[in-house]
């Protein structure tokens, strides 16, 4: 399975395009969205636009890397057979869906930390030591409940299909989970709507951090419950795909 990972990480490694997508990409839109407003807060949080921001574009950086990456690699790869040619190996079938994973989790470590650097340097965004710790690991980890996402959808659709499902559901999560703007911008419904989203939990997390406070028990169910719900339909879906073969 090692060989495996060594494998996935070069091959993500050597995309250009999905690397400025999920690095890059997350950093230079934090600048834009952030702009000139140093001294904006965003209401009821007391964070500046730039502080909260942050979050919320390391947040979208992950998804990106672990949600993308996944999804349209392994239908593809359903679909031209190699899937199925390592079933032929001595390769145990979780083996697969695991290295994936985790050559997805290894590239999210660096988006989050570009848009950190990004913030530090360029916005002047200051936090304590254990503060930018904190937020590397819960946003890193975090990120494993889209990964399971990303399992699932590249075993729910064919490779031609998977783009426009992963898509709609990547702006969607990301656009009303308040990872683009913040959510009490949005009318009350939405509000509603977003507060039971995995992508308002995740970002929430990070930015309980930046208030020092505990993290909202609600937060953490929501994420916890969606991270249950897409690895066991991640695992349904690749036995399924397994019996068919």
């Amino acid at each position: 399975m090692n060989s495996l990972i060594k494998l996935e990480l070069t091959r993500a490694l050597r995309n250009k395009k999905f690397l400025f997508f999920s690095v890059l990409y997350p950093a230079v839109l934090f600048l834009i969205i952030a702009g000139n407003a140093d001294d904006t807060r965003i209401d009821g949080t007391g964070l500046t636009l730039a502080t909260y921001m942050m979050v919320s574009m390391a947040s979208f950086g992950a998804l990106t890397a672990v949600l993308m990456g996944n999804s349209e690699r392994i239908a593809k790869e359903r679909e031209s057979g190699w899937v199925r040619q390592l079933r032929l190996t001595p390769l145990p079938g979780r083996g697969y869906v695991l290295a994936k994973t985790a050559s997805a989790a290894v590239v999210s470590l660096p988006s989050i930390v570009v848009v950190f650097l990004a913030a530090a340097a360029i916005k002047h965004v200051r936090l304590d030591a254990w503060q930018w710790l904190a937020l590397t690991g819960v946003i890193w980890a975090g990120s494993l409940v889209f990964a399971a996402l990303g399992v699932a959808l590249g075993y729910l659709a064919s490779g031609d299909a998977v783009r426009p499902i992963t898509m709609i559901v990547y702006f969607g999560l990301s656009i009303l989970g308040g990872l683009w703007m913040p959510s009490t911008t949005f009318p009350r419904f939405l509000q509603d709507i977003a507060t039971w989203l995995p992508t308002h939990a995740y970002a929430a997390l990070g930015r309980a951090i930046e208030q020092s406070q505990a993290p909202h028990t609600t937060d953490i169910a929501v994420l916890a419950g969606y991270f249950v719900l897409f690895a066991g339909g991640a695992a349904w879906l690749y036995r399924k795909d397994t019996l068919k073969a």
